[in-house]
């Protein structure tokens, strides 16, 4: 067996409701470039207040659409964004378009 870790789809069940709220929106649209933000940076991005961010990013991180990686710093699990250039994330069963109104 391969000792590499795999990170699993998002949860289609609990997709709906993490990207349904339009802050938590927001903040993957912050996530899309790839590179891993703070929990102010993504605050900040989307308008919310730190402890609010925190509460987000916990949704996000439960249903799958993000990670959280060394020390507070969050991002979209490489292995879902085509590139930086494209805006669009794939998480197997659907597409996002991080340039879409949110």
């Amino acid at each position: 067996m391969n000792s590499t870790s795999v990170i699993p789809l998002p949860d289609i069940k609990l997709f709906p409701t993490a990207i349904g709220h339009p802050t938590r929106w927001k903040m993957l649209q912050a996530l899309g470039n790839g590179e891993p933000q703070t929990i102010g940076e993504v605050a900040a991005a989307a308008g919310c207040f730190y402890d609010n961010a925190i509460r987000h990013l916990a949704i996000l991180k439960k249903a799958g659409l993000v990670v959280q990686e060394r020390g507070k710093l969050y991002q979209i699990p490489k292995k879902y964004l085509p590139t930086p250039s494209e805006r669009t994330v794939d998480f197997g069963h659907c597409l996002l378009r991080l340039d879409a109104a949110g």
